[in-house]
């Protein structure tokens, strides 16, 4: 079965579990590491304005939920391992909604090539504004990067 369609199967089967039980879907992988492959899921609490975090118990309720699913329904050939986590807390961005949910936040941004010879660059993420992702960086300044000079952007932790 190809990547795509067993992470299809994947949501379709969290979908409504995970709402039950307060939580989202932050991203989710199915990719071959050397000779195996890893079912990863990421998970959220839905934001509800406070900080909570994701335990162990919560991604143990969620991999025995999804593990039992999976083994009824049998939709991937090979073995994998079946891997639940939360995204951490220096989570990266992948999607508008995590831009826009952490907009006011410390990151990092990190490019594909340097601009103005810098390849990393800090600052408190603004949001997503046209196709740019702006940050302001510590003299205040705004700096805006397009998406595709941007490899990625995480949350920076400050402690």
């Amino acid at each position: 079965m190809q990547k795509q369609k067993i992470t299809d199967i994947a949501v379709r089967e969290l979908d409504g579990f995970l709402a039950d039980n307060g939580y989202e879907l932050y991203n989710m992988e199915f990719v071959k590491e050397g000779k195996d492959w890893f079912l990863r899921i990421y998970i959220d609490w839905v934001d509800d304005g406070q900080d909570k975090y994701i335990s162990t118990d919560d991604c143990e309720k969620v991999s025995r939920y999804l593990s039992g699913r999976l083994d009824e329904l049998d939709p991937i050939e090979q073995n994998y391992y079946l891997e639940v986590s939360s995204p951490g807390l220096d989570r990266v961005l992948l999607t508008e909604k995590h831009y826009l949910r952490y907009s006011g936040k410390p990151v990092d941004i990190s490019l594909y090539k340097a601009l103005d010879g810098k390849k990393t660059y800090s600052g408190t993420l603004k949001g997503i504004v046209g196709d740019q992702i702006v940050i302001i960086d510590e003299k205040g300044a705004e700096i805006g990067f397009s998406k595709e000079q941007v490899a990625k952007t995480r949350l920076k932790v400050v402690f």
